[in-house]
């Protein structure tokens, strides 16, 4: 009797034990306590999916040169873009020697060999490249801004040569031990023959498309997060914030240290901490690194983001962005509204300023309309003719979503973007 008593007993503490463990793991909502940040910050949401640096770094388009001046672009999420970086990913680039860029000619290069030309946009140090691409430490490479890393075969050669470019435009380092084989690159390119042939422009720095281009329209439904969500997520102690109501229909919660400012027409929030660090000189791999566990923490991901170095505001401080994307193509949202990026800067790896949307989208959404790009002689047109308007030459064009809300709706119009010599852009479909 005994026996059976104990083993009743020790049946029902078990059964208890896991429940507690369950509530703990599993917590109910409104029974868990608000877990504090080491950077004394509060997180009790669980609200964007979380990312890693690596989920961030990627090429912003892939070109492919076939040789005989045939050329193609693959850009980020289609299916050969993806296959062909997943390989490079996996091979190793070692032995680096610098070179001026004027001792070769790149024109030439481009027109006659096969290879794969990745573009990082406005680049990446060499540090974070190592985070998603197995490349050896070298003292001569290590402190390069990297913004294209070019891999070709030349005719008779017995294997294949790898460049990566510095974003200052006068240096280049090339890895002179590389296990990709001739075969590789020549496999590599051979996905290109049957898509869209793009022609070169100004030496082979500006791509356009043969024929138009057709895209569909995006739908998407939408949410959004809170204002108390956002500032749950930011004070330490949200019960000592106060609430200021401006003209302009917006709110701003402050400590009297921090401040978040929500504009609520706009789903948008922007959030500073002027706590002052040391004049020290701003390191782009951990401003990086912390930038992504800020965002891990602060509200998290609405989606896929690629990210950016952007201008440092001076010897300490230093912008990073994160641009947003939508299957292929980025989405760049300006005006009323801003959605598709995240804006930070970063003061020793301190976050003193971050800006984001508050809308949540689904990662699918419907189809809509589709829209004829132009292309060809249409497209080379279209440019020589902003060019003119303008005074300026445009330095580079790329397919681009335009976010347009209609209620509850997001909708993501495809058109063209160019980008001018002084950094502003221009769109049209």
């Amino acid at each position: 009797m005994k026996e059976r008593l104990k083993t009743a007993m020790l049946t029902l503490l078990v059964a208890v034990s896991l429940v507690q463990s369950y509530l703990l793991i599993y917590r109910l909502p409104g029974t868990g306590s608000a877990a504090v940040s080491s950077a004394g910050y509060v997180r009790t949401d669980e609200m964007g999916e979380q990312q890693g640096v690596e989920d961030t770094l990627y090429p912003d388009r892939m070109l492919i040169h076939m040789g005989k001046d045939r050329h193609t672009i693959f850009y980020p999420d289609s299916a050969f873009y993806k296959l062909i970086y997943a390989r490079i990913q996996a091979r190793d680039f070692a032995a680096f020697q610098v070179q001026r860029i004027s001792d070769a000619n790149w024109e030439k290069i481009a027109a006659d060999n096969p290879g794969i030309e990745l573009s990082f946009g406005t680049g990446l140090p060499v540090s974070l490249l190592q985070k998603t691409m197995r490349i050896a430490a070298d003292p001569a490479f290590e402190t390069a801004l990297i913004d294209r890393i070019w891999i070709y075969t030349g005719s008779g050669e017995e294997k294949p040569r790898a460049f990566f470019f510095s974003a200052k435009g006068s240096e280049v380092y090339e890895a002179k031990q590389l296990d990709l084989t001739v075969q590789d690159v020549l496999q590599h390119v051979a996905f290109g023959e049957e898509w869209m042939p793009y022609t070169p422009l100004k030496k082979h720095t500006l791509y356009v498309p043969s024929k138009p281009v057709v895209l569909a329209e995006a739908v998407l439904a939408t949410d959004s997060f809170t204002s108390d969500q956002m500032q749950r997520n930011l004070f330490a102690d949200p019960a000592v914030t106060r609430n200021i109501h401006e003209q302009d229909g917006s709110e701003i919660y402050t400590d009297s240290k921090r401040s978040l400012q929500i504009e609520d027409k706009a789903r948008w929030m922007t959030y500073t901490d002027p706590a002052a660090a040391p004049a020290m000189r701003a390191d782009a791999t951990e401003s990086m690194l912390s930038a992504v566990d800020f965002i891990n923490q602060h509200g998290g991901w609405n989606g896929r983001y690629r990210a950016e170095m952007a201008q440092m505001v001076d010897e300490s401080n230093l912008g990073v962005r994160f641009q947003q994307y939508y299957g292929s193509l980025p989405i760049l949202g300006s005006g009323t509204i801003r959605y598709g990026y995240m804006n930070l800067i970063l003061q020793q790896g301190t976050v003193s300023f971050y800006e984001r949307s508050l809308l949540e989208t689904p990662e699918a959404g419907k189809q809509g309309p589709q829209y004829t790009l132009p292309g060809g002689q249409e497209l080379i047109n279209r440019i020589t003719n902003i060019e003119k308007v303008h005074g300026q030459q445009v330095v580079d064009l790329y397919p681009a979503y335009t976010p347009r809300m209609n209620g509850d709706t997001l909708r993501l119009v495809p058109g063209w973007v160019v980008a001018l010599e002084d950094g502003s852009i221009a769109t049209f479909s």
